[in-house]
């Protein structure tokens, strides 16, 4: 790249619309951190819920209320509801995203998978955007295998007329409700790739595997392994996905005590600690810890298997037990216990005998302790932060 075009992308405005759930918002931070620190304009269109982790990255924070119900993680269980929730959200935010960027244009429209306003307003503006996938994204053939079963529910036909209608009167180019939703332009994939399901059928001149996109994230606190720990366990469930204290307490059961274990029990804001009972002194347990901290310094990992737990996983080396609790996650279960660093373990079945008996199979283990390494050298080399912004910067031109 020549100085010239180097300097020229310098200062351009890059917008980044978002929606407010956190599993959502933490894995692209540290890329628009990047963009800031690269001497780029960035705006960042999200509910106030978030304001305060956009703001740390020194973006310009644009305010758009959702209609997601991420407060409480009250999702329907229904496959259409769900997606009738993200239209509905994209409806009601496209006016509010005009408001502010059909004044003040972005030379580029990041996006989050869920943010289809985003995707309306770049069209209708004739602008390039990027798609910034924190899961993953779809395979030659995805069609046919997946989403043709969902277009067969009850609801589908009024579901997607309506997104017709929407796409129709909205300025969007793409009026296709199928490529629309799930065919991006032009997508980073913040996921390791041994993670994306059917890896070699993915449009590679579409989609880029940049891996996880990590960073110093001093807003979340440090964590110091204690010095006369032998080995460390790391419990959480994620940010959703917590009101779990049954669970909690057959962890305590299994782990609490343990010999040689020092155990770090995150707990999220769902669950009172004092529904826990005695917590033993080999214990810590927290409302929320800085995961990727934790993990550099940790043996073994009880996790929900959410996209970004399990790719710090693979980025840390750390083998796994895999406690899917929802959406994606047991799909990302089987994917790590596929790849060989993780015993699946579902939540009707975690007793504290069984939990056990999964930690010392895997640390026991010689070949999860090979497979964790080479996949953690793989996930370390996708190119992270750096190569997205890099990528980012080549879409400006």
């Amino acid at each position: 790249m020549s100085r010239r075009r180097a300097q020229s992308r310098r200062g351009a405005h890059i917008a980044m619309v978002g929606i407010p759930a956190v599993s959502h918002v933490l894995p692209s931070l540290e890329i628009i951190r990047e963009l800031v620190a690269r001497g780029h304009r960035v705006t960042y269109a999200n509910d106030p819920a978030v304001a305060d982790l956009i703001a740390a990255t020194g973006a310009e924070f644009v305010p758009c209320g959702s209609v997601l119900p991420v407060a409480d993680n009250n999702w329907p269980d229904d496959p259409i509801a769900a997606m009738t929730l993200f239209l509905d959200d994209a409806i009601r935010a496209l006016p509010r995203l005009r408001a502010v960027y059909d004044h003040d244009r972005a030379d580029l429209y990041l996006y989050d998978i869920g943010a289809y306003a985003a995707r309306a307003l770049a069209e209708a503006q004739n602008r390039p955007m990027m798609q910034l996938s924190p899961t993953f994204v779809a395979w030659q053939g995805y069609d046919q295998e997946v989403a043709a079963h969902v277009w067969q529910l009850p609801g589908a036909d009024v579901y997607r007329a309506r997104f017709a209608r929407w796409l129709d009167g909205c300025g969007a180019s793409t009026t296709d409700v199928d490529v629309f939703s799930g065919r991006p332009a032009r997508a980073l994939a913040l996921i390791p790739r041994a993670m994306q399901p059917h890896a070699d059928q993915v449009d590679t001149d579409t989609v880029t595997f940049v891996g996880l996109c990590p960073g110093a994230r001093t807003g979340e606190g440090v964590w110091t392994r204690p010095a006369d720990a032998e080995n460390v366990l790391l419990i959480s469930l994620g940010s959703a996905y917590t009101r779990r204290p049954e669970f909690y307490r057959q962890c305590l059961a299994a782990f609490g005590n343990l010999p040689g274990w020092h155990v770090v029990l995150q707990i999220g804001k769902y669950t009172d600690p004092r529904d826990l009972g005695d917590i033993p002194p080999n214990v810590e347990v927290h409302s929320w810890v800085p995961q990727l901290t934790v993990l550099e310094q940790a043996d073994a990992f009880v996790t929900h298997a959410g996209m970004g737990g399990s790719g710090e996983g693979l980025l840390t080396g750390v083998p796994m037990i895999a406690v899917p609790q929802g959406a994606e996650q047991f799909i990302n279960a089987d994917r790590l216990v596929e790849l060989g660093v993780a015993r699946r373990v579902d939540t009707a079945e975690a007793t504290a005998e069984i939990l056990l008996t999964a930690l010392r199979e895997l640390v026991a283990d010689p070949e999860v302790t090979r497979r964790s390494a080479l996949l953690r050298a793989e996930a370390r080399a996708e190119g992270g932060t750096s190569r997205a912004a890099d990528l980012i910067e080549e879409t400006l031109g």
